[in-house]
């Protein structure tokens, strides 16, 4: 395909993964996948960056995305989940209203839309085995939502558990909760590639370097950032893990008393298609 839209206006929404967490390159001074990915386009670009991280779904959809509709993006990137995931009271169906809602409102400005799905952290979390079922369970069902609102748009959507070595540690923060500089540069290589199949006139992203970090700067480095944060967290996650810990129990239970359960963990996915005002919006679109 021929590479002929040139200097699009770039706008990023989104949580902590859009923001660049874990690709820091100066004091306070993030770059991520979206940094690179401005960098590469031929001609250039607008770039804005509206995501904070801590976003939730919601916060992208009445704080955020307002912004972005104000510089009419030629691309815009809608990046969230996870925080919703990791909350008390998740509700898929909250979360595919909100998407749907943002891409709805940015399709009509004829953006393209770039989503990227969530990766398998059970791949690089030590955690017990009820918690990685819950935290499977909700991955999945984050990752449903981004695949359930992409067949209804033509989004280009990123499905990170199957690009190659995810999940290779050196891809990741010392935190293995975000991308390092190698995993937003192999997620900005992959966005890059299916924006050029799009047609857009950006180059893939190839130079890296990773500046070097001594063991005593990592441990440095998580005394200062990561023990705060797991204090903040534990207080407003711990009881939540515990209770779901709690009712994963009882669906083990149930599963093993009625297999047939088990196939029912997608079933908000049903009452979206059931849904009548959800069937008029499709058949509005």
């Amino acid at each position: 395909m021929d590479l002929v839209r040139s200097h699009p206006t770039f706008v990023v929404l989104g949580d902590s993964a859009a923001f660049g967490t874990g690709d820091e390159i100066g004091k306070g001074k993030f770059r991520g996948w979206a940094g690179f990915i401005a960098d590469a386009f031929q001609e250039g670009c607008d770039y804005f960056n509206f995501s904070r991280p801590g976003a939730k779904s919601s916060e992208v959809l009445q704080v955020q995305l307002p912004k972005a509709l104000r510089q009419n993006p030629d691309i815009c990137a809608v990046i969230v989940g996870g925080n919703d995931m990791l909350r008390n009271g998740f509700d898929p169906i909250l979360l595919y209203n909100n998407l749907r809602n943002c891409c709805q409102q940015l399709l009509a400005m004829g953006s393209e839309i770039i989503m990227v799905e969530l990766h398998d952290p059970n791949q690089l979390l030590k955690l017990p085995k009820l918690m990685r079922r819950v935290l499977n369970r909700r991955v999945n069902a984050v990752n449903a939502v981004y695949r359930k609102v992409a067949l209804e748009f033509e989004i280009v959507t990123i499905k990170t558990r199957a690009i190659s070595n995810v999940h290779d540690l050196r891809n990741w923060h010392i935190d293995r909760m975000h991308p390092g500089p190698a995993g937003h540069f192999m997620l900005a290589r992959n966005i890059a590639d299916q924006l050029r199949k799009r047609g857009w006139a950006i180059s893939l992203p190839y130079q890296l370097s990773v500046p070097y970090r001594s063991r005593a700067e990592k441990i440095k480095w998580m005394l200062r950032n990561g023990t705060p944060w797991f204090l903040k967290r534990s207080v407003d996650l711990l009881p939540a893990a515990l209770i779901l810990m709690a009712f994963e129990f009882c669906k083990v239970i149930l599963e093993k008393i009625n297999p047939g359960r088990k196939a029912g963990e997608l079933a908000f996915l049903s009452q979206i298609e059931a849904d009548p005002a959800k069937i008029k919006l499709l058949k509005a679109s």
